[in-house]
């Protein structure tokens, strides 16, 4: 017999399998974890994850080969750019105080299938962005032992001359990954406890450096004897934004650390705004101070701080600066190795990832599993893989989290929850209008994905108080038409016009001249079209009311904030070299296979679509009119809805 071809139906619903949204439970601030830190210990996790290896590895890299003294104006755009984002992050981690970061504001937000991606970006990103500290961590401290080291690794274990690999094993940064695992397995509290001592030695040598640093400033380090303030022009300065990304990734850790806040409608917007202010300063005056202390083409790009005060004669103040800087690499270690297990955890947790990294101990209430597992994975990528290589791939993951929290930032704030909507039809099934009414009434609150607001076929009547999603009433007489559309579906649209937009402005603007070579006419229009096609996005978007909150923070100028974040985040992805999004498309094929090999099916939104389904299926509709109930075999995983199809059906049955 052959095969039945899949209908329209089918494809339908499988794209609503793919967007479906998370439900969130009734009671947000439950949680299996010990809700123990304050807002300054959330700050300083965010300082102590951004100021790190990019501050004194980072800074020197991108000064030599990338930006030259214009390295300062790099840091702005990229500081620019992640507050937008930031802002974002702060207000879903207010608004919804759960562990898992982008992961979980895209899963409430735009679907699954993009939750799962991103997620499955921000591993690797965090998994990369420990070994890469390890590394820097390791070099900094033979750069004290005048790199014997590295030569007796060297001498005795051999070197490696293979693509993407290490010169030499690193078995120090490896082993210092193993032992700070090991700390992080004994709880939030000592983790914070071990952030907070290093945090303070690292912003002390900060600020010696800044002190020492304007001493012996020469300002003809930026004179034209030297190259110029900018030798590599523009492009260059904006390449080096792009790296510069990496500097500031560690923002989100905060957000990821939602469950564990002990007021995070507070703490979460406020610690964001802290740290990523110090952090930013902290960059800019640092790349400031490096580049007028020495020449920016004399940089070592492995410990560029610490050099420029030996080549100065200052090797005591080097010596402090190396020893600062591995305080600082630390706390970066110990917050890659604090949000990545519980990325890994909220994943599990929704049936997305393998249940076994679910599992939280009962006494350190943290997902120990996940730790230990990643924490040995992190150690092996330090252990073999390149430094450089690894920073390049860590900003185009960690770039494509930040648009898609912008851009669910502005879906979620232009719709209504799901709960307060009426029913769609499902299929050619109807259901009994008490069971489905008492059924919905008991779920907990969701929010409509992409497939949900596109293929509705409802309309709600008009409301006297205009909700979030709806036309505004002072646009009804221009643009009344927009009324009928289900609330939210107009937005959603334009959300996904201004992105596409967005992308396409980006790549004329990256690619228009350099490689497309276009005249001037043509880009100048291209130009112009896109930039038309963003700006009636937002022109649409804005015409909705939006869902207002007093109770949590909100991102100011919505929806201009978020798109501008999106425009910045394309933009800068896209000047990452070509090998960047290969590794990167490499990833995501191997996101897909353990989505539609595991996710798809485990997932606990599955589950619940399955046992929804059971429901509506008991009531079918005969041409007659009558209604009547079908027998139907009721598994053990949908036990729970039994007692609520067994209350519908005898309610009919007296009817």
């Amino acid at each position: 017999m052959a095969s039945r071809l899949p209908s329209s139906a089918d494809l339908t619903r499988f794209c609503q399998k793919l967007n479906r949204v998370k439900t969130l439970e009734d009671d947000m601030m439950e949680t299996s974890f010990n809700r123990c830190l304050t807002t300054v210990d959330l700050a300083l996790l965010g300082i102590g994850a951004m100021v790190g290896s990019g501050l004194y590895v980072l800074t020197g890299t991108v000064a030599k080969e990338t930006a030259g003294p214009a390295i300062v104006v790099s840091f702005i755009v990229a500081g620019i750019a992640s507050l937008l984002a930031a802002l974002c992050y702060a207000e879903f981690g207010a608004h919804v105080p759960k562990t898992g970061s982008a992961y979980m504001f895209t899963y409430v937000s735009v679907g699954e299938i993009w939750a799962f991606l991103i997620g499955w970006n921000v591993i690797l990103e965090y998994m990369i962005g420990g070994a890469a500290v390890a590394r820097a961590w390791s070099g900094y401290l033979d750069s004290i032992f005048d790199h014997r080291i590295k030569n007796f690794t060297e001498t005795h274990v051999g070197t490696w001359h293979i693509p993407f690999l290490a010169h030499y094993p690193d078995f120090l940064a490896s082993g210092i990954l193993l032992i700070a695992t090991a700390f992080i397995s004994f709880g939030a509290r000592v983790s914070s406890w071990l952030n907070h001592f290093f945090s303070a030695v690292s912003i002390g040598v900060i600020l010696f450096i800044l002190v020492m640093g304007f001493i012996l400033a020469r300002p003809q380090n930026w004179g034209a004897a030297e190259g110029g303030f900018a030798p590599f022009g523009l492009s260059g300065i904006m390449a080096g934004s792009a790296t510069c990304f990496y500097a500031f990734v560690g923002f989100d850790v905060i957000a990821t650390c939602s469950e564990e806040a002990r007021n995070p409608q507070r703490a979460i917007p406020r610690a964001i705004a802290i740290s990523l202010s110090l952090a930013t300063g902290a960059y800019i005056l640092v790349s400031m101070v490096l580049t007028l202390m020495v020449p920016w083409h004399s940089l070592d790009p492995d410990s560029a701080l610490a050099d420029a005060f030996y080549k100065r004669g200052y090797s005591w103040a080097g010596f402090i600066v190396a020893a600062g800087s591995i305080c600082a690499m630390n706390t970066v270690l110990l917050s890659n190795l604090f949000s990545l297990p519980r990325i890994v955890y909220a994943m599990a947790e929704d049936g997305l990832f393998f249940q076994v990294f679910s599992h939280v101990h009962p006494r350190t209430q943290v997902p120990v599993v996940a730790i230990v597992v990643f924490g040995i994975l992190m150690s092996l990528l330090a252990l073999t893989l390149d430094l450089e290589a690894l920073v390049q791939f860590l900003s185009i993951g960690t770039l494509l989290a930040y648009t898609f929290v912008a851009a669910s930032v502005i879906i979620l704030r232009f719709q209504r929850p799901k709960a307060e909507a009426p029913n769609p039809p499902v299929g050619s099934e109807a259901t009994a209008p008490t069971s489905a009414e008492s059924i919905h009434a008991a779920e907990p609150k969701e929010y409509e994905s992409f497939s949900d607001k596109l293929h509705l076929v409802g309309k709600e009547e008009a409301n006297s108080k205009r909700e979030g999603g709806q036309l505004k009433a002072a646009f009804e007489p221009y643009l009344g038409f927009l009324a009928d559309f289900y609330p939210g579906e107009v937005v959603t649209v334009a959300v996904v016009i201004l992105m596409v937009s967005a992308l396409c402005l980006s790549l004329i603007l990256v690619f228009g001249q350099s490689q497309l070579h276009l005249p001037t006419w043509s880009y100048t229009l291209l130009i112009l079209l896109f930039s038309l096609a963003l700006v009636f996005s937002l022109l649409l978007i804005s015409v909705h009311e939006q869902q207002q909150s007093t109770q949590t923070f909100q991102l100011p100028l919505v929806p201009l904030t978020p798109a501008l974040s999106i425009l910045i985040n394309i933009y800068l992805m896209l000047k990452l070299n070509y090998m960047t999004w290969v590794r990167f498309s490499v990833w995501l094929i191997a996101g897909l296979l353990v989505y539609f090999g595991y996710g798809i099916w485990h997932s606990k939104e599955n589950l619940r679509d399955s046992q929804t389904h059971t429901v509506s299926a008991r009531y079918v509709i005969f041409p007659s009119g009558s209604l009547e109930e079908t027998v139907q075999t009721v598994q053990p995983s949908t036990q729970p809805s039994q007692g609520l199809e067994q209350t519908a059906g005898e309610e009919e049955a007296r009817r």
